[in-house]
């Protein structure tokens, strides 16, 4: 796992430099600065928008007595999704609107869901109680 994010923390950033430079050469340096920010606005207001959802949503399933559960995963994809979209780059934004847009967030909720199961199967998770 730690190899697959070092090679994540190299590659990424050196494919979005080329792909920035790409877009300067095609569309001009302005319009990609330009189209930069406004992924970026938008891409904050969309995470704010889709995080209050998620909060209402929270709230309704345990004021009704339900686990929140799939609205928890809504959430971490939410903020994730988020965090991703202020760094500036073409892949990292279409990471963070891949997990901001609930049609395709829904599409990679059950990866996410299955990975946490099986790391609790394998007993990777530690759980503390407290009281």
């Amino acid at each position: 796992m730690f190899r697959i994010l070092l090679a994540l923390i190299i590659v990424v950033p050196a494919l979005e430099i080329w792909l920035l430079i790409t877009a300067g050469r095609l569309i001009g340096p302005i319009p990609t600065i330009i189209l930069i920010i406004l992924t970026g606005v938008l891409g904050a207001w969309l995470a704010k928008y889709q995080g209050v959802s998620a909060l209402r949503s929270a709230q309704q399933k345990m004021n009704s007595g339900q686990m929140p559960g799939d609205v928890i995963i809504d959430g971490l994809c939410i903020l994730v999704g988020g965090v991703v979209l202020l760094t500036p780059g073409f892949i990292t934004d279409a990471i963070g609107f891949a997990l901001l847009l609930p049609p395709t967030r829904n599409l990679i909720k059950p990866s996410i869901i299955r990975a946490i199961r099986n790391r609790m199967d394998r007993g990777q998770f530690i759980v503390i109680n407290r009281r």
